[in-house]
């Protein structure tokens, strides 16, 4: 039934959230250990907890917009925007976007690749939230990061399903308020 929604007092702890994240070995390729969430995403109470963990922290931020970094940030951004009440401004590769906009390249742990936003998509002055599903080597929030500055958003907080702490790459996000859900 729609709007019901499964009990959450079993979900008391990030570590229960964290058990549901799997371990696929030498994916996407040889060598790196992709961690998948999609079990948790599609557990309801897990997922909801999950949504409401981030967006607890930014409730009192004023927050206009929520950068979803395609795709999983997609699946995260969207909700918690939804639950600070700001719109959702949506980040994706070359091609995807339908009108005028500005591109950022970065490099992945496993390669290189480059995000596009909108022209139009953040106004001088909006108070905005950048929401992906995982920090790794920051790359990938350092292009949507230069995105945001280049339009002039002000940048409130970097919020994550997943930290890869190995990786270190909070370090490249210093003086960006930064939060992880999950470490590993």
């Amino acid at each position: 039934m729609p709007g019901n929604f499964p009990q959450e007092n079993s979900i008391r702890t990030v570590n229960d959230l964290k058990e549901k994240i799997r371990d696929i070995p030498d994916f996407p390729q040889k060598g790196v250990l992709f961690k998948d969430i999609t079990p948790l995403l599609k557990d309801p109470a897990c997922y909801r907890r999950a949504v409401e963990l981030i967006a607890s922290r930014y409730r009192d931020q004023n927050i206009d917009l929520v950068v979803g970094v395609e795709a999983r940030g997609f699946i995260l951004g969207a909700p918690v925007a939804y639950d600070l009440g700001a719109g959702i401004v949506p980040v994706r590769k070359p091609g995807k976007l339908p009108y005028r906009t500005l591109k950022a390249s970065y490099q992945l742990e496993y390669g290189t690749d480059d995000l596009e936003v909108h022209q139009d998509a953040v106004q001088p002055g909006d108070r905005v939230l950048i929401v992906d599903d995982l920090l790794a080597t920051g790359g990938t929030v350092g292009a949507v990061i230069s995105l945001v500055e280049q339009l002039e958003g002000k940048i409130i907080g970097v919020a994550f399903l997943v930290e890869l702490t190995f990786f270190e790459g909070r370090k490249k996000l210093c003086g960006y308020e930064t939060f992880s859900l999950i470490q590993f």
